[in-house]
């Protein structure tokens, strides 16, 4: 047994699985205590080290791919402080940290754990019901459907659509990714068959997401709970692929169902028209008001509108 107890949270190894229990303090991300608890078997890890800090170090877990839902949907996008798999070592603790990856080393050496990609998921994924807020709407998962409701500033298009309802059976995947500068992210919910796909404002079967503190971490939990309930990735493959979102802007959609007449769902002004831009600023003070951009966020994103504002693009 081995344990490792740390203001950030508590690692325990007991021969067959890593045990993480997040720690409850003000700067422990809320993504991680929202996870909560949870076991990772050996056989998901691939490896685990820890990284020298100016005071203390970092520790770790390296799991292999396709094991973990949380991990394969976000597909790299969590920050650091977000990452439940990651550990900050005070300083008086260090040489409890290498015993653990001592230990845990030794395991996986005596018991051959491969550390190529996984096959299906060995990890269960987060509790559900669950349910997450984005800038333009809501999500709520029961594990057995995805519900969407709309926000008032949601977009004409998907007003047109109303609420949307899906059950497990009628999705191929779920895509979830992190907003990047002016680029929105998004929680989408990709239907079976479907191939073309809208921009987030715009597309009825997502929901958009700026920033990370505010939303983007539930949001995360939502997507990896879906996931989990999915089709591995590798089914039917013999091996692993990521179903996190591609990282080129996704420009159109297919319609999930008969709905109202898409003459709306024309693509906006580009972002160099002026008149675009005021909305955009306009739009960020109102979320910065209402607590859904961090000042930080709401500061970083006004500048880069600004830029193009002078510019012109």
């Amino acid at each position: 047994m081995a344990e490792l107890m740390v203001r950030d949270g508590t690692w325990t190894f007991d021969g067959d699985a890593v045990r993480i229990v997040p720690g409850r303090e003000r700067g422990v991300h809320k993504l991680r205590q929202d996870l909560g608890e949870f076991t990772v078997p050996l056989a998901a890890l691939a490896g685990i080290a820890l990284e020298p800090g100016r005071k203390g170090g970092r520790l770790r877990l390296r799991l292999r791919e396709g094991a973990d839902p949380l991990l394969q949907v976000t597909g790299g996008g969590l920050p650091d402080e977000a990452n439940p798999y990651r550990l900050t070592v005070d300083a008086g603790r260090v040489e409890v940290a290498e015993y653990f990856v001592d230990t845990v080393r030794q395991a996986l050496m005596l018991e051959q754990i491969p550390d190529g990609p996984a096959d299906r998921y060995l990890l269960p994924g987060p509790s559900v019901p669950l349910s997450a807020a984005g800038v333009d709407g809501v999500a709520t998962f029961d594990g057995e459907r995805v519900h969407l409701e709309w926000r008032w500033n949601t977009s004409e298009t998907k007003r047109d659509w109303g609420p949307r309802n899906f059950t497990l059976g009628a999705l191929e995947a779920v895509e979830w990714r992190a907003a990047a500068g002016l680029e929105s992210g998004y929680l989408r919910f990709r239907p079976r068959g479907a191939t073309e796909r809208l921009k987030p404002e715009h597309d009825p079967n997502s929901i958009e997401l700026w920033g990370f503190k505010k939303e983007s971490g539930t949001t995360a939990l939502l997507a990896a709970a879906v996931a989990a309930r999915l089709p591995h990735p590798s089914a039917g493959t013999g091996k692993a692929r990521p179903t996190a979102a591609p990282a080129a802007p996704l420009t159109s959609s297919a319609p999930l169902a008969p709905a109202a007449p898409r003459a709306s769902a024309a693509a906006p002004a580009p972002a160099e028209d002026h008149d675009a831009l005021l909305r955009r600023l306009r739009e960020l003070g109102e979320l910065h008001r209402d607590g859904i951009l961090t000042e930080e966020e709401f500061t970083a994103t006004k500048a880069a509108v600004l830029r193009r504002f002078h510019t012109g693009g």
